[in-house]
């Protein structure tokens, strides 16, 4: 940010400074500066199609969401074959829930470019969030060369995709990007078991304690720690497409992880006699999630919970700092962060839950994947998992989703969600 600040004081028409310090002052999230830059970039030079979509973007996160698609307008009536700008238009209408429009755009940013593997893998999370899963989830695998690209294993034992015989060879299945992620799609393990393989899982250590509650001869081995000999690998990720998972063919039989005995003992002896129904809330995240704008809630729009006549517990191990202080004023709210270590503890303590009520993180696929009754509380544009309008799961036959109607009204949600708790039998 200095050398760019530098380098306009210098020379206040150097365009490219401008555009940059933008794109920094972006990455920092401090868009009304980022912004500016990119309006004075514009400024000097109108006719960038360039800057006009950089310019889109930072709307888009400013939430002007009206702008930002008039500015990715400009950018394409000045370049119409300015791939990258259909491309983030796709993205804004993706964000506003207009997903035949957002699918038309990646289609047209492919048209101009075939390769363009950002707009396959958007493409690819449309498709299976439209629960067109054959072509989703074929689709899905260019994560490899872009999104991903950094994180790809290239190991010398063949990739296994559903292809080849696992009698009696050892395939190494490796986790792959969130904890959510790994909770949901670990319970294809067992289905390779009876399909004569023997499973390596390379996991987060995190979830290494809860994973071990799989009932099959699985061996966990810690991210980092030395692998095994293995015959055959697949990412965690890449077991839908390996067993060509349909809508119909979703492997939802739960619980397929368990809590640890000893842990529910524990949890048992701190949370003492029940008097009221026990609800496990978890309303944020982790800030690093690229989504977690949209999917996590400020702590203060829960109020609405506060007169109800139930026990409210806190499943999360981290508060944000602007949480914190009205967690203090709350009061109703019991927190037990001191005593959650990792997802195994999250574990026993949802067991002693009579529901839980979260925002889409990994403590909900938690919750299904234990067959606890949880309620999704879900943002306009959804995560890919959770399908569009339904208000069930078919990956958790005990979660029950509550979707914004509106981008960013998270208020109505919680509004539904108190008046239902208010009106269920727990």
């Amino acid at each position: 940010e200095a050398c760019f600040r530098q380098a306009v004081a210098v020379d206040p028409q150097h365009v490219e400074a401008y555009k940059n310090l933008g794109n920094v002052l972006q990455d920092m999230q401090r868009c009304e500066e980022a912004l500016a830059a990119f309006d004075q970039a514009i400024a000097l030079n109108p006719n960038a199609a360039d800057d006009y979509c950089y310019r889109g973007n930072v709307l888009l996160d400013l939430k002007r969401f009206s702008e930002s698609l008039a500015s990715f307008d400009t950018a394409i009536a000045k370049n119409p074959g300015y791939a990258e700008a259909y491309y983030n238009r796709g993205n804004a209408y993706k964000t506003l829930n207009r997903m035949v429009e957002a699918l038309a755009g990646y289609d047209k940013a492919l048209s101009l470019r075939a390769n363009y593997a950002d707009a396959l893998w958007n493409k690819a999370l449309l498709k299976l969030l439209a629960g067109e899963f054959e072509e989703g989830w074929r689709l899905y695998e260019c994560r490899w060369q872009g999104r991903q690209k950094q994180q790809a294993r290239n190991f010398p034992q063949p990739l296994w995709l559903g292809d080849k015989s696992l009698e009696n060879k050892t395939l190494l299945v490796h986790a792959e990007q969130g904890l959510g992620d790994v909770i949901q799609f670990c319970r294809y393990l067992p289905l390779l078991e009876t399909l004569g393989a023997q499973v390596v899982l390379e996991a987060p250590k995190a979830l290494k304690t809860l994973l071990s509650t799989f009932d099959c001869s699985l061996t966990i081995i810690e991210q980092g720690g030395k692998l095994p000999a293995f015959d055959l690998h697949c990412p965690l990720m890449s077991l839908p497409l390996a067993f060509k998972t349909t809508l119909e063919t979703i492997p939802a039989e739960t619980p397929y992880l368990a809590v640890d005995s000893q842990k529910q003992a524990f949890w048992r002896a701190r949370l003492g006699n029940k008097t009221k129904p026990r609800i496990g809330l978890v309303w944020s995240g982790s800030k690093s999630h690229q989504n977690d704008k949209n999917r996590s809630i400020p702590l203060e729009l829960l109020a609405p919970l506060q007169s109800l006549p139930l026990a409210f517990h806190c499943l999360q191990n981290q508060i944000r700092a602007e949480d914190q202080q009205v967690l203090s004023q709350f009061g109703w709210i019991h927190d037990h962060r001191q005593a959650i270590g990792d997802f195994a503890d999250t574990a026993a303590l949802i067991g002693e839950m009579d529901m839980v009520v979260s925002v889409d993180t990994a403590a909900a696929h938690l919750a299904g994947a234990l067959a606890k009754p949880v309620w999704i509380l879900l943002p306009h544009a959804p995560d890919f998992r959770w399908l569009l309008q339904r208000t069930d799961s078919p990956w958790y036959p005990s979660a029950r989703l509550f979707r914004q109607t509106a981008a960013e009204d998270w208020a109505a949600v919680v509004a539904e969600v108190a008046q239902k708790l208010e009106s269920t039998s727990l």
